[in-house]
This record gives structure tokens, C-alpha cells and sequence, in this order.
């Protein structure tokens, strides 16, 4: 990581599933941070998360890692970062279906993914708060891609949202569903923003997708 005079310090740690290109997108949002000043870095350990001096000096953690597992201490390193002021941002499944059987890290997300009913299908996200400095300015917008089905906590504050159609995946009964897509909450003294949007860099071609998720990492941001 390069010093940005007078800039904010953001970490990417990213791997697991590499279905969800966590590499590329990685490299995606901290290009478009590193033209917000930011001095960026990516990296491809969980071990990242010990070494608690390295978070204490950050200003945002962006997790762009999908299933896998984590161990008691690398995830009391990232979870006294965060509560100590350390921003947390993130997308997909890189944020929201990290680690299956950690609960506490679950909780501090606010929600874990359960189902895309149909995989890729066509879907819209209706912004639900449009006086959010993430969701400032932005209007209702169609997705082709995967339609998270998630347990969320009641706790967020949603900022926008999808309904399921019950067309897809042999589960008609969740037929008029509303599912957050966008949220933020807190943990301790630091800032949680997430999107469900983003299965593959590709859909970060939608301009929508791709600004609400830059808004997410700048509003964290200590």
C-alpha cells in the first residue's frame, strides 16, 4: 500500500470461490477508489485480518471473499477493526456468503445469502430511499444476473430493494417478495454498507450497479 497525501487507506482481501472473480473485481473498485485519493491494496490472505496494528491504520476493508472459511482469530481481527471505526463495504457474494458457519461474521454483515432462484435471470431494483448519498439521484433500474434471496437482519436501514416474481426455480410461494438489496447498518463505531448486486465483473457494466457500489465503499469509509 502507497500513502495518498491526505487520503483514506483501503484494504481488499480477496479470494475464495473464484466463480465470483474476486480478483478482477478487487481491481475494479479500488481503481475507481484510487481515483477518489485513496491509497489501495489487495490482499489474497485471510491472515491479513491478524495483524491488527495493519487494520487500526485503515479507513475502509472491502471482503471480497465467497465461502470458504474463517478462523476465531482472523475474524476477531476484522470485527475489532470494524467496531474500533474501520469501514466495511462490499458486494455479492464476496461480503454476504463469506463464511457459512461463522454466525458472528454474519452479524456483523447483517444478512447471508440463501438462494438465487433461477440464476441468471432479468429482475429490477427499485431504490427504496432516494435521499442516501448511496442511492442519491438514482432511479429504478433492470439487472440481468443473479436475484439474491437472503436472510437479513431487521436492523438495516434498506436502501433498495427487489420483489420476486415466483417464475423462477420451482419456488413459487416467495411470489411477491421484497428482498433488500442495498443496506446500511453499523458495528460499534464503524460503518457496514452492502449490495447483493455483482456475480461477476460484468455486471458492473451497469452503471447503476457500479455507482451504487462505489457510494457503498465512499459512505463506509471512516
Amino acid at each position: 500500500m502507497t500513502d495518498a497525501p491526505g487520503g483514506k487507506r483501503a484494504l481488499f482481501v480477496a479470494g475464495g470461490w473464484e466463480g465470483h472473480e474476486p480478483a478482477k473485481t478487487a481491481a475494479r473498485f479500488a481503481a475507481l477508489l484510487d481515483a477518489e485519493g485513496y491509497a489501495t491494496e489487495i490482499a489474497r490472505t485471510l491472515d491479513v485480518y491478524l495483524d491488527a496494528e495493519k487494520l487500526a491504520a485503515l479507513d475502509l476493508i472491502v471482503p471480497v471473499w465467497t465461502m470458504d472459511k474463517i478462523t476465531a482469530d482472523q475474524l476477531r481481527g476484522l470485527s475489532d477493526a470494524v467496531q474500533g471505526g474501520v469501514g466495511l463495504g462490499g458486494w455479492h457474494g464476496g461480503m454476504a456468503d463469506s463464511f457459512r458457519d461463522s454466525t458472528d461474521y454474519q452479524f456483523m454483515v447483517g444478512g447471508q445469502w440463501v438462494a438465487h432462484p433461477g440464476n441468471i435471470i432479468d429482475y429490477t431494483v427499485q431504490i427504496t430511499r432516494r435521499d442516501h448519498p448511496i442511492t442519491d439521484g438514482l432511479s429504478d433500474f433492470a439487472m440481468h444476473s443473479e436475484q439474491y434471496y437472503l436472510h437479513v437482519d431487521p436492523a438495516n436501514e434498506v436502501l433498495a430493494t427487489t420483489t420476486f416474481s415466483g417464475e423462477h426455480g420451482d419456488v413459487p410461494w416467495v411470489a411477491g417478495t421484497v428482498m433488500p438489496v442495498a443496506w446500511t447498518r453499523r458495528w460499534g463505531a464503524g460503518r457496514v454498507a452492502y449490495c447483493s448486486l455483482g456475480h461477476q465483473d460484468v455486471d458492473f457494466e451497469v452503471p447503476e450497479a457500479r455507482e451504487m457500489v462505489r457510494r457503498a465503499l465512499l459512505w463506509a469509509t471512516r
